[in-house]
């Protein structure tokens, strides 16, 4: 940054001045967390002597293990994506309306994770289901290590309650699955033939006051070798949406190579590849007893509000932790998201 004419080119220069940023906010927090450790054992020192201080040595003690645990989640990143921002899409599954409802609760919870992690949100598009919930959602995710955190979310999460939908109150499950892909930058090549798009306009139906009930301002793009379909109707323009489709379609493709060459890898090592599109990765149960279980890790929370809520640390650092020491997945079996059942059916 220091040489010459390094400001000559502004788009690298404020690329590497944010990696700069990142790096040294990372270096900050090493060295304070080291200076407290310092600090610590010195307070620990004056507990044995004096056991009046051992509450505040216990109460530091805390603190600097949760600084310790962010700092080890930072580790965990090693993707080529993973520092980035996220491009996050939740679909229903199989369960008719209680599996639409179950997408929106999903999102809400996920959204507010998001949030508590201190993320910038911005929700790019919202079907409405028949009766209730959503049949998608897409939203992109801000914030270093974006993509990294969210990767742990995705795959089918399955729910099981007593449906408020049905009148006999049976218990129903239904499923909903979450796509997390990279958002990557305009300058990093994604080969996308306009003679494979199928490009469909429509009129927008969410925030934007008259113009998005008067105008075809909403663009859906179908990319037919793959069959990704990707949506936005949160711009107030065709234009303005159509870019934002495209960026979000390139980031679906690049997730889709990286699932590809994960697979490719595990086949030459000989393991098992977890496809985490379409197998069931956690389990959240509300009837007939209250419980959230992740089939990767074994880690369970039995208040399932909580979670809802978008409390998924543990979770997500569960998981995260599994990959990085290329533990197989603990998972005792798999259930498809084209799979639904319900007491009596």
């Amino acid at each position: 940054m220091g040489e010459g004419g390094f400001w000559d080119d502004s788009e690298t220069a404020a690329k590497t001045s944010s990696e700069h940023s990142k790096l040294q906010r990372r270096l900050d927090e090493f060295d304070a967390v080291t200076g407290e450790i310092d600090d610590l054992q010195a307070l620990a020192e004056m507990a044995l002597e004096d056991e009046s201080m051992a509450e505040e040595f216990s109460e530091q003690l805390a603190v600097i293990e949760r600084r310790m645990n962010s700092l080890e989640e930072e580790r965990l990143f090693t993707g080529e994506y993973d520092s980035g921002d996220a491009v996050v899409t939740i679909q229903d599954g199989a369960g008719g309306t209680d599996a639409q409802d179950w997408a929106e609760m999903l999102l809400r919870m996920e959204m507010r994770w998001a949030e508590r992690r201190g993320f910038k949100l911005e929700l790019k598009e919202a079907t409405a289901g028949g009766e209730a919930g959503i049949t998608s959602a897409t939203f992109l995710v801000h914030g270093d290590n974006a993509y990294g955190l969210f990767g742990a979310e995705r795959g089918v999460h399955r729910l099981v309650r007593q449906s408020p939908f049905d009148s006999a109150h049976r218990r129903h499950t239904s499923f909903a699955l979450v796509e997390v892909a990279p958002l990557v930058d305009d300058d990093i090549e994604v080969e996308v033939d306009d003679a494979d798009l199928q490009i469909d306009t429509y009129r927008a139906s969410g925030a934007g006051g008259q113009h998005v009930n008067k105008t075809d301002s909403a663009v859906r793009i179908t990319h037919k070798p793959t069959g990704i379909v990707v949506q936005c109707q949160d711009e107030r323009s065709q234009g303005a949406n159509k870019h934002t489709a495209m960026k979000m379609l390139r980031a679906r493709i690049v997730a889709l190579e990286e699932a590809k060459r994960a697979e490719e890898l595990a086949a030459e090592k000989g393991d098992a590849i977890d496809v985490n599109f379409g197998s069931q990765i956690r389990s959240y149960v509300l009837h007939p007893y209250s419980m959230v279980k992740d089939h990767r890790t074994n880690f369970e929370v039995g208040d399932v509000q909580r979670v809802l809520d978008g409390d998924l640390d543990g979770f997500v650092h569960a998981e995260l932790s599994r990959r990085a020491v290329g533990r197989p997945s603990e998972r005792a079996g798999s259930e498809r998201a084209g799979a639904a059942t319900a007491d009596g059916e």
